[in-house]
């Protein structure tokens, strides 16, 4: 071995060592000053007697020897050092130990390698472990409590961003235990969507040195599947309040075509600028360019493109008045492709205030939903990956430890 990285590990065991035996004495010192009363009555408990306790901790295990005793009042046991600490009954794991594997769970593309991660950091822990605090931490992340707002700075004139979207993922069918000889007509997966949104200061959205845009501070949300519209639009509402809704002088939503997403818009945030995503007006265009020239992709490419400029330039009117021309124009299409040019023409022209492109990107606005399609993209690295397929709780419990860490609310959890 390089003597370099053995004198290395070998401090570094002895200096974790030091630490748990330091931990122990401070933990034993501490439980030697609590007082032995009901902590809902305040009255003295009797019967008292020694047990030992036993917590594994990010530093190795330490024994302790605390007291106990009888709540007469409560009509129970009472552990003081247990409840002094926020311990659960029986809890053997640290509150440290415990959010250090719910956040590398939520990290790692599995409880196997969130395993392999603590390891490193010379934790010998168990993908059960992980797994069974996940499921208890995470489903009180899931409670739907509010969370206290954070403190207001001084006042200050910023703008909000808002971006709101969804993505899918593989939960356990009805059918999902089914024999080989019933699974041909069986429902064994179910694809559901994960709603999700990113809320930023304008003031937060950065530039580097080689171009790249980059959100300093940013805020998520992302709700079970199956959650109704109405649900997400009021955690998006409540955690853009938390995050200076009330105060943002302007607020921009940036959205690409779903219906439900501009209904829940327009409901929770009224007064703000709608903005639609330009790559979804740009596939728009595309897919009536393919309609007019489908044989041809390079006559279709020299079609769209004039129009896509203009968008950027500015000419919205100019690129729904050359659609709208197209709808009395004479022409050989079928009564379905007439229908469908009606549609997206239909479509683009509903959205005309939604498309001032140009005007946004001069007040560095943002025109497209990248930032909500990257979160997208990072939670399916974690819950879509080859093999697996989720049963809702633990999707959803594992769900709200990612927001919260994420979000920088993990405190509350173990507060």
């Amino acid at each position: 071995m390089n003597p370099l990285k053995e004198i290395e590990q070998e401090v570094l065991r002895q200096a974790r060592e030091w630490g748990r035996v330091e931990l122990e004495r401070r933990l034993q010192a501490q439980a030697d000053q609590v007082a032995l009363v009901c902590p809902k009555s305040g009255n003295p408990l009797t019967d008292t007697r020694y047990r030992q306790l036993r917590l594994r901790t990010v530093g190795g295990s330490v024994c302790l020897r605390v007291r106990v005793g009888y709540s007469a009042s409560a009509g129970r046991w009472v552990h003081p050092a247990r409840e002094a600490w926020g311990l659960a009954p029986y809890q053997q794991v640290s509150p440290e130990l415990q959010a250090r594997v719910c956040q590398t769970a939520t990290l790692t593309a599995s409880y196997e390698g969130a395993v392999e991660a603590a390891r490193c950091w010379d934790c010998e822990i168990s993908d059960d472990l992980i797994h069974r605090h996940v499921q208890q931490v995470g489903a009180r992340a899931g409670a739907g409590e509010p969370l206290p707002a954070p403190p207001s700075p001084q006042p200050e004139v910023f703008s909000l961003v808002i971006m709101m979207d969804g993505w899918m993922v593989r939960e356990r069918g009805p059918d999902w235990g089914a024999s080989r000889r019933r699974r041909k007509a069986t429902e064994r997966i179910a694809w559901r969507e994960v709603k999700s949104a990113v809320i930023y200061r304008l003031d937060q959205a950065v530039t580097t040195g080689q171009g790249r845009g980059l959100l300093l501070e940013k805020y998520v949300v992302a709700t079970p599947p199956e959650t109704a519209p109405v649900d997400f639009g009021a955690a998006v509402q409540a955690e853009a309040m938390r995050r200076g809704l009330a105060r943002a002088k302007r607020v921009y939503v940036v959205m690409d075509g779903a219906l439900w997403l501009w209904n829940l818009a327009r409901d929770r945030f009224a007064e703000a600028t709608l903005i639609l995503d330009f790559h979804h007006a740009r596939e728009h265009l595309m897919a009536v360019g393919q309609l007019l020239h489908e044989e041809d992709p390079e006559t279709v490419r020299r079609w769209v493109d004039p129009l896509i400029d203009q968008l950027k330039k500015g000419k919205e009117q100019r690129v729904v008045a050359t659609l709208e021309e197209l709808l009395t124009e004479p022409s050989q299409r079928n009564e379905a492709q007439q229908a469908t040019l009606e549609r997206e023409v239909r479509y683009l022209k509903g959205h005309h205030d939604h498309m001032h492109y140009q005007r946004w990107r001069r007040s560095k606005i943002p025109c497209g939903s990248g930032a909500v399609e990257s979160l997208g993209l990072q939670l399916q690295r974690r819950f879509r990956t080859c093999g697996q397929f989720w049963r809702r709780p633990g999707l959803s419990h594992l769900l709200a430890l990612a927001v919260h860490f994420r979000n920088k609310d993990q405190t509350h959890l173990w507060n």
